[in-house]
């Protein structure tokens, strides 16, 4: 049974939230303004919580003295489940399907489709901060790393996939006012995603991860900047190429959309910590059409072309694609790979509009 509804969780009659043992699956988003509580501390109050789960990156502080606090990263155990009635889920998650949470909801809907478990699931849904925009290709659970969902349409998504049969409510976006007010990034789902422009890049620097080039960890500016130590002699590229600077049209990796800032930067912690990285700066134009992962691939090209250390060990978990990752070293080339992205992101624009909620479907741009 699936459900879609338009008044704020509290206000909701359903026995199984009023009477039964609820447990709630949330980040440190999960705060309200006019309490002044999150939503775990205010479903305390009405006396039948009786288990929280809190994903990895989340609430920096106490729990409630007394309720069961179990850690989870991208699963939830049978044993886990037993013993409750409903589960509230309050996420925010990224837009990108590198976000453990994307897992975690999907092996969650997994778990409970096979699971003898009778739990009813209320999900509050929220604003994607990386928009409307998609990118990429389709992965292992379904989605191109960037899907263009809400995190309620993309449970949309994954429980008809996975043909599930447990009761789900998503709570509309435009429930309360708090989720239309505050902007998405306002209480940062995970550290490194602080700020206005973080959604611009996400979907493509978060590549960086899986090679051992920072994506700006332990600094403050993370996925907008990215570099190591052996990068710098870089430095003498453009002079070298006759290029007059990395924004110069005919540059490998210049492009309309931002511009490129030759930096230097020391993480306080993470890959590099307290040594000096060389490498860019990417400056987002407002406004301007910007594909992160496709841009992000290009700039992985040239790193693996024009600096021997590089290595990327651990970028196929990332990308999940063969074609994308013989892009990257240099087996195929760039028109070939855009229009295989292209037909991806097609096929994923003719699926997803079916699990959309809001009125206005997905998008890509050329």
């Amino acid at each position: 049974m699936f459900s879609f509804r338009t008044t704020p969780l509290l206000e909701q009659e359903d026995r199984v939230l009023r009477k039964g043992r609820v447990a709630v699956l949330c980040n440190q988003v999960a705060w309200h303004p006019d309490t002044g509580e999150y939503l775990f501390e205010t479903l305390a109050r009405r006396g039948n919580l009786v288990k929280i789960f809190t994903p990895e990156h989340a609430l920096y502080g106490p729990m409630v003295e007394g309720i069961e606090t179990v850690e989870v990263t991208t699963t939830v155990e049978e044993a886990d489940l037993e013993g409750i009635d409903a589960l509230v889920i309050e996420l925010q998650d990224a837009g990108a399907r590198y976000s453990n949470f994307t897992t975690l909801l999907y092996n969650l809907f997994k778990r409970l489709k096979t699971s003898d478990a009778d739990i009813s699931v209320f999900l509050i849904d929220r604003i994607n901060p990386s928009g409307r925009q998609i990118e990429g290709t389709l992965g292992i659970i379904g989605l191109p790393h960037r899907h263009g969902l809400t995190l309620g349409e993309v449970a949309n998504l994954f429980y008809n996939d996975l043909g599930a049969r447990f009761p789900l409510h998503i709570i509309s976006v435009g429930a309360e006012a708090v989720n239309r007010e505050l902007m998405a990034w306002t209480i940062p789902p995970f550290s490194d995603f602080s700020g206005l422009f973080t959604p611009n890049f996400y979907s493509g620097q978060c590549l960086w991860m899986g090679t051992n080039v920072s994506y700006g960890h332990g600094t403050n500016r993370p996925f907008e900047q990215f570099g190591a130590p052996w990068m710098e002699p870089l430095f003498d590229y453009n002079r070298n190429q006759g290029l007059r600077s990395w924004n110069d049209p005919d540059g490998p990796i210049a492009h309309s959309g931002l511009h490129i800032r030759w930096t230097r930067f020391v993480p306080s912690y993470g890959i590099y910590q307290d040594e000096t990285c060389f490498g860019f700066q990417l400056m987002f134009i407002p406004g301007a059409a910007y594909h992160a992962l496709n841009h992000a691939l290009q700039l992985l090209r040239f790193v693996h072309e024009t600096c021997p250390q590089f290595k990327a060990d651990g970028l196929g978990r990332y990308l999940e694609d063969a074609t994308l990752m013989n892009y990257v070293e240099g087996r195929l080339d760039w028109e070939g790979t855009r229009e295989y992205i292209k037909a991806e992101e097609q096929k994923w624009l003719r699926k997803s509009k079916k699990y959309t909620l809001y009125g206005d479907d997905p998008f890509r741009i050329k």
